[in-house]
This record gives C-alpha cells, structure tokens and sequence, in this order.
C-alpha cells in the first residue's frame, strides 16, 4: 500500500508491504454536501441551550468575540463574517465589538498572520488583538485551586461569544467550549494551575468523564457568564463538516458526540508498529504541538512497540521552557518526576513524550536536526523508510503495522463489539 503522509506544507510518501498492513486508521468522513456557509448559518439558527445571538446582545453592548490563534486548525475567517453580521443584526456598532486572539500559553503573532487569520476586510473593519496575559484580572479560585485570572477586556465586556473548533485534546479531553475563555485568554499562572492535573488518570483524550482538567476549566461560568459559543467539526482536509452553536456546555457536548463519530476508531488490537503523522501544517509546526498526535498514536501501539512519528516541526520545538527541561534533565525519568512536583508549561510536553516513552519506542521523521530530537529522547530518522527498516528491526521480521495518517484527528479505541 502507498501513502502520502501530511509533512508540514508538502508530503511524504510511504510504501508498506500490503501482508504487513494490521490496520489503516482514519476519521470517519461525513457526507454533507452543504457549503460550510450553510452548516455555519444553520447552527446559528439552532443554537442550543440559548437564545438565537441577535436576541442575545442589545445596542450599546460592549462584545468580545474570543477566537483561536495561529497554531490552532480554526477557520476564523470563515466563523466570523456570519457572526458578525448576526451582532448587526441587534443593533451592535462595530467600534463596539473587539475580536480578541486567545494565545494561551502561545506567542504573539504579527500583524500578517492577524490578517491571515481574519481576512482584510474583517482586519481593516474591526480591533483584532492579541489577548495579553499580562493584564488581566482576577476573579476567584476554582473548586480545585485554580486562579481564575482572565483578560481584561474580556472581563470588561457586556457580552463574550467563543468560537473554536472541536477536536481531541491529550489531557482536557476535547479542545473548544469554555476553554477559549478559561485558560484561553489567561493567566500563565492559571494555565500551570489547571494543567497540572493532566496526571490524573481520567485526563485523557476523549474522555470528559470525570477529567478534572476540563471539569476545571468549566467552572468559568461561576465568574463570569459566557454567552455563546459557536464550535465547529473540521475534516482531514480542514474543511466544516458540522456545526455547534449557543450554551458553552451543552452546544460543546454535542460536538464532542459527533467528533467521537468521526475520529474515534476501533481497533481489534495494538500493533507491533504505529507510523503516524500529526497531519501537517499548523498541527506538526512544532513539537508543541505535533506531541498530541504522538499521543494518540500510543493507544495503537502494544507496549515495548515502535511509533514513528512524522512531523515537520520547522518552527523547532515550540517552547523555551521544553528546551530547559530537555537540557536540565538526564534520562525521560527526570522529566517524569519534575512535573510531579514543579509543573510548568512547556516542561509538560516533555514529561508528556517521556511518558510515551515508558511505553515504547519512538523514532521521529522531522526536519529538526538530529541532535535536537535526540535530546528529548526520541531517535531521529533520515527518513519514513529508514524508520521502518529500524523499527522491523527492533519489533521482528513478522511485525504488523497500523497507520494514522491524519494522527491528531484520530484516537484509536478497543473495539468492544466483537
């Protein structure tokens, strides 16, 4: 079987013996036939939860309209026309209404990505700004011990609307929802606090069930009234397939339904080799953020098996603080242990990948240089080919392969009806 794994901006190929193949593991794909136009517009007319946007917000309302920044696959540019014309709709004067970039823990962007992301006409017509974690405001603690610390303006608006996108999250169980707010437009502090228990066991991919990250982060809603949301679905070629409008919670939950649908795959069982790619641009930009689809990659690989990892990384790893870690540390243990006891943002990635290394073994196709992926404990590879070659190696002349192509957007699950 041949292949063309996503890498970055362009592809590589892959070709593996067809008696090899255990499994080919990809989204489901949903059959719409509607512009995303229509999906978008057709939510907006069925919010849930809520009343329609245009009986929400009133003339004289100062609106916050809180979206993703660049490392996130959301299509802003496609969710905010019909919003805004929803909030003209009520009465909203566009010197009113302040489209606002929730970097979490993520850098500033610069002016041209800011017009990437939201079009001329939106860039030029309205305030777009970079949330600042500098100025915020404190407004409580959570049940659990977080500080809820959010964006000035944020706080200082009459109404505040999220928009997002739905997918599988490694420890808060889905992206989207409240999380746009809370840790979206927050704190370092806030963000530490509440990513910390990412070590708890029901903080995993998929699961909202007791996760105490997203329970966490949910809690927003005590401090301050978040009014709409509108979430969408996107496909392996990042188009909407399907839409979620109004409550933050009960809209949010019905993606996440359809979301399992799609990217939750059944498996009979593990496999000796998993080859993964996080899917390309912006979602293997760096080890950041291409460490998600490693992380789904794992549930498909029996222990002591080989994942290889195909991810571009050219923007290199993403964090100065997964940098410290790597440096400081002398074995994927130390890592292990210093997230126990002092979390930090970055640092967890790299106790995230050492974690996955307790499991099995990782050899990574990237275009970082060899010694900077070594430094994290994963073995670089030349190329797909050479990885397999090292991985049959490694697994056994008999060895079985299963293959995520789209590896951010798929979580392989026991299938529990044989």
């Amino acid at each position: 079987m041949e292949f063309k794994l996503a890498f970055g901006r362009g592809t590589l190929d892959l070709c593996i013996e067809d008696h090899r193949i255990a499994d080919v593991l990809e989204p489901a794909v949903i059959p719409c036939g509607r512009s995303s136009g229509d999906i978008i517009n057709e939510a907006l007319a069925r919010p849930m939860g809520t009343p329609p946007l245009v009986d929400i917000v009133r003339p004289g309302d100062r609106i916050a309209v809180v979206t993703s920044d660049i490392t996130r696959p959301c299509p802003s540019r496609e969710l905010l026309p019909p919003v805004l014309e929803e909030l003209r709709l009520a009465g909203a004067r566009e010197e009113d209404i302040t489209v606002m970039f929730a970097l979490g823990s993520h850098r500033q962007h610069t002016e041209e990505e800011k017009l990437k992301l939201v079009g001329d006409e939106i860039f030029h017509r309205f305030r777009c700004i970079d949330h600042d974690p500098m100025d915020c405001i404190h407004l409580g603690t959570t049940s659990r011990g977080t500080p809820v610390e959010i964006f000035r303006p944020v706080v200082e608006a009459e109404r505040r609307i999220c928009l997002g996108n739905i997918e599988f999250h490694y420890f808060a169980g889905y992206s989207g929802g409240a999380k746009a707010i809370f840790p979206g437009v927050s704190t370092r502090a806030a963000i530490q606090a509440n990513h910390r228990m990412m070590l708890e066991d029901c903080a995993r991919t998929g699961n909202l069930d007791g996760n105490p990250v997203r329970e966490d982060l949910e809690e927003i809603g005590k401090f301050l009234p978040l009014d709409f949301i509108l979430n969408v679905i996107l496909d392996q070629q990042k188009q909407i397939v399907h839409a979620v409008a109004g409550h933050y919670l009960e809209a949010h939950r019905a993606g996440c339904a359809v979301l399992d649908t799609m990217g939750k795959v059944p498996i009979n069982e593990q496999a000796d080799v998993v080859v993964v790619s996080a899917g390309g641009y912006p979602k293997d930009m760096n080890v950041y953020q291409a460490q998600k689809a490693l992380d789904n990659a794992v549930w498909a690989v029996r222990p002591g098996g080989v994942v290889i990892w195909v991810a571009s990384c050219e923007e290199g790893l993403g964090s100065a603080v997964f940098q410290q870690w790597i440096e400081s540390s002398s074995k994927p243990e130390d890592l292990i242990e210093r997230v126990k006891s002092d979390f930090q943002l970055g640092g967890h990635k790299a106790a995230a990948i050492a974690m996955t290394l307790k499991k099995c073994s990782v050899l990574m196709v990237s275009s970082l240089d060899p010694a900077t992926v070594s430094s994290f404990y994963v073995e670089p590879s030349p190329s797909v080919d050479k990885a397999l070659d090292k991985a049959f190696s490694i697994t056994g002349p008999s060895a079985r392969v299963i293959v995520m192509p789209t590896g951010g957007s798929t979580l392989p699950v026991p299938d529990k009806t044989g």
